[in-house]
């Protein structure tokens, strides 16, 4: 009953927070013939495919031009960068990019601003960016989803938890990040460490975190492995694919201590879900098998959800930050000022996906 009514409550939070800080489509009229550049993370997911049609759904309603790119991986940073400069060489009424690296964009975010070009950026913010040259950042708080997914998870386990920190025994909470370079995915990942983390200590047990060295060294307490009763362990593949994160998964999910684990995207998740192909040790119920907590969509992942291997995942709505991009971008064009955006997370598991509030934002 608590997670139906809980459920609601999200949903309805869900409805104003994607409506609200701009303008709805209705109301915005482009002042002019604009065209604009927008560049995606890859097309590698189902994530960035449902983002370009809200792209492509919104330009038509507005009647501008928004041509949709991006690299074939989220890994091939270099790709994205000759786009955006590209992009910027065709000198257009206005940029949208989701950055892939935070730090591999930073100069030709300061040759946009040179050449008088306005940047809007959307799904992961650029905390670096020269000054001005970002008008509106459109972006799911991440760390605030990663520790809804540490919540729910966390939630689902803590009895386990505690019977084996009486026994003296260890248990293990894995994490996959696809890779520790765009804000995206690091705040998700920190954001499940640091919440995790909290709750287990609130609860006076000890927790460790292991494993890539961005999240140990930037989370709030990596603790010591030697006293934890609860191991963190991060794992980072050497490319974003499935398959790597896969196998990142599967060495953490061979370990006989794990009773959860955590996939910070798309990729990420499926990732789990392959490995668990091999192993079958995933499932919903915490005395019997490993919990796994996802992230986004996609027909692998809600199934997942729907037949109980995914314990439950947390959506954004990349199609609601395709069509704010452009109208975003539509309004700066006609010199009206704009905001950063922020959007929720939500989870979701076998019980609410179905929901009105929750099933449109559950692409395939």
């Amino acid at each position: 009953m608590k997670k139906k009514l809980l459920a609601a409550v999200l949903g309805a939070t869900m409805v104003v927070s994607m409506l609200g800080g701009v303008a709805s489509a209705e109301e915005i009229t482009a002042n002019g013939e604009y065209t604009f550049e927008i560049i995606v993370k890859s097309y590698q997911s189902s994530y960035w495919q449902a983002a370009v049609k809200g792209i492509d759904s919104e330009k038509e309603k507005l009647g501008v031009t928004a041509n949709s790119n991006g690299p074939n991986a989220e890994s091939d940073i270099a790709d994205q960068v000759n786009m955006l400069n590209d992009a910027i060489n065709k000198k257009p009424d206005g940029i949208g990019l989701a950055a892939c690296d935070q730090e591999a964009v930073l100069e030709s975010l300061q040759a946009a601003k040179d050449a008088g070009i306005p940047v809007v950026l959307f799904d992961s913010g650029v905390p670096n960016a020269p000054e001005g040259s970002v008008y509106s950042t459109i972006a799911t708080d991440n760390y605030g989803a990663g520790a809804t997914a540490a919540e729910n998870l966390y939630g689902a386990l803590k009895d386990k938890i505690a019977a084996k920190d009486e026994a003296g025994e260890v248990v293990r909470i894995g994490e996959v990040n696809q890779e520790a370079t765009s804000e995206s995915i690091t705040s998700r990942g920190l954001g499940f460490i640091d919440k995790f983390t909290e709750l287990a200590a609130a609860d006076g047990h000890t927790v460790a975190v292991v494993g890539n060295e961005y999240y140990v060294n930037n989370c709030k307490e990596a603790g010591d492995e030697a006293s934890a009763c609860i191991i963190i362990e991060v794992a980072v593949p050497a490319q974003t694919t499935v398959e790597l994160c896969a196998t990142e998964a599967a060495n953490i999910l061979n370990k006989e201590d794990v009773i959860g684990i955590f996939g910070s995207n798309q990729v990420a998740a499926e990732g789990i879900l392959t490995a668990n192909g091999n192993l079958g040790v995933l499932g919903s119920d915490p005395e019997t098998t490993v919990l796994a907590a996802g992230f986004d969509a996609g027909s692998t992942i809600k199934a997942a959800v729907a037949d109980g291997t995914m314990f439950g995942a947390v959506t954004q709505s990349p199609l609601a930050m395709g069509i704010k991009t452009v109208d975003v971008l539509t309004q700066i064009a006609n010199g009206e000022e704009v905001t950063d955006l922020p959007t929720d997370g939500y989870w979701y598991n076998a019980e609410n996906m179905d929901s009105d509030e929750i099933a449109p934002n559950l692409y395939d």
